[in-house]
């Protein structure tokens, strides 16, 4: 599917302390399991206790590391990262983690979120003789954390954390230690997993299957999360005013065998499938998900309804994600390359078709134009989460609030635009419903954001001001 249509993945973070195993190649895997949230670049950090090396490059995990470079990378201790830009333009120098020498000797850090007071904060520290060698949100944080750093680099995140105002998830790496840092609101996921008799640190759980290590916990909102050579050690950073984790991980973003702060994602989804029937039963003779996200949903509104389940759209896994459509007959060229119909599926039957979000309304259009190709008799478009109406600033690449479709029509101008027979998205209860009544951050769909949000924010502010 082309993504002009969805929310951008965020960026995906890894760590571990394990002197007597491969931790570069583990963090590899760790990233290679991460790589839905961030394919734009990625990048591995590993220290021998002393020093800290650093590969990173422009791609997929597979694209930026080979077997020479895991075999050339020792160490006892590792930090991965895996991006997609919401800050600061897709450069080789933002990939992530940055490296610093400062006073204490070297750290790295790997970022997950987007601060919302990152202008200010890089004006101060630019007033003060700091000097920027990127255009991201991260290396504010790096910078804070060096100059605080008096006595442990615990004390100095701690005090960092009260400069930061947004979402940020953290895998720092000292020469002997690994730290990690949620922020206050939890807006972004981070959680713990034990290898053998050794810690681990990933945005998701899926990361931590992958290397056979098993899930322990979720870190804590404003909790700092220490692994060293003793094991594994906790502290409060900053008190939590409220749990406000991304509703969007549950809906879109992360993969649905992992489990973020005590919910499954499929088994989520499928709750979000079900409260879709309950609150618009139809009429038709088959249910089909828009792939892949889409698949959890349907199947729970197949389950309730008992209308059967049908692979309807066939997506293309083998797409370059640098294919580029100049012109619209090549887009159009390009979503059928993407997904095609099932023409012996969909030919003469009513069809409910299940899509996670809708953010423009593009890809939804050219879907249900698809899907009318194929012979479909009736396309009825059903949307596992309420309308998107405000843009994100804690991480995710939302458009404009003049590019979001919802923002700009109403229920039925959408229908309309989308050229479907029917059009219901799921309501914000019913969403808190499939969730468990975990709190959750529904700034997207009703503008109660959490945390203040600057004026005019824009993810190239700092590349203009630097103009």
């Amino acid at each position: 599917m082309t993504r002009d249509d969805k929310p951008k993945e965020e960026c995906g973070v890894f760590g571990l302390y394990a002197p007597e195993l491969e931790v570069s190649r583990l963090t590899y895997y760790g990233l290679y399991a991460l790589q839905h949230r961030g394919q734009e670049s990625a990048g591995i950090a590993v220290s021998d206790g002393r020093n800290i090396e650093l590969h990173k490059g422009m791609g997929l995990v597979s694209e930026v590391f080979s077997d020479r470079i895991m075999e050339q990378s020792g160490g006892k201790m590792a930090i991965g990262h895996v991006r997609y830009s919401t800050t600061g333009s897709s450069l080789l120098a933002n990939a992530q983690p940055l490296v610093v020498h400062y006073q204490n000797g070297m750290m790295a850090l790997a970022h997950n979120g987007n601060l919302t007071n990152a202008a200010e904060l890089r004006e101060e520290l630019s007033k003060d003789g700091a000097v920027f060698q990127t255009t991201v949100d991260s290396e504010v944080i790096i910078n804070l954390i060096a100059r605080y750093r008096r006595g442990c680099l615990e004390d100095a995140v701690t005090k960092t954390m009260m400069d930061l105002r947004g979402a940020y998830a953290l895998v720092i790496l000292a020469e002997d230690k690994v730290l990690g840092v949620r922020d206050p609101y939890g807006i972004r996921p981070l959680c713990i997993g034990q290898l053998g008799e050794r810690y681990v640190l990933t945005s998701e759980s899926c990361a931590l299957d992958s290397i056979g290590a098993r899930l322990i916990r979720d870190v804590e909102p404003g909790e700092i999360v220490t692994i060293d050579e003793q094991g594994l050690h906790s502290r409060p950073g900053l008190a939590s005013p409220r749990r406000a984790g991304c509703a969007f991980e549950y809906i879109y973003f992360a993969r649905p065998d992992s489990t973020i702060d005590k919910i499954n994602v499929s088994e989520a989804r499928r709750r979000m499938g079900q409260e879709l029937a309950a609150e618009c039963p139809i009429q038709a003779d088959i249910v089909i998900p828009v792939p892949d996200s889409g698949r959890a949903a349907a199947l729970g509104y197949s389950h309730a309804l008992g209308i059967p389940f049908e692979e309807g759209l066939i997506k293309n896994r083998y797409i370059g994600r640098t294919f580029i459509q100049p012109t619209q007959e090549m887009r159009e060229i390009a979503v059928h390359l993407k997904l095609n119909a099932n023409a012996s599926v969909i030919r003469g039957k009513r069809v409910v078709m299940i899509d996670d979000s809708i953010v423009r309304g593009t890809t939804s259009s050219r879907l249900v134009g698809i899907l009318r190709g194929a012979g479909a008799e009736e396309v009825h478009l059903l949307i596992s989460s309420p309308p998107v109406l405000y843009p994100c600033y804690y991480g995710i690449d939302t458009a404009e609030r003049e590019k979001l479709i919802a923002a700009q029509l109403n229920l039925e101008g959408i229908r309309a635009y989308v050229g479907a027979d029917s059009l219901h998205y799921l309501s914000q209860e019913g969403l808190k419903r499939a969730l468990g009544e975990e709190p959750v951050c529904l700034a997207c769909f009703d503008g109660d954001y959490p945390i203040e949000i600057p004026a005019n924010k824009g993810k190239y502010d700092f590349e203009r001001k630097g103009r």
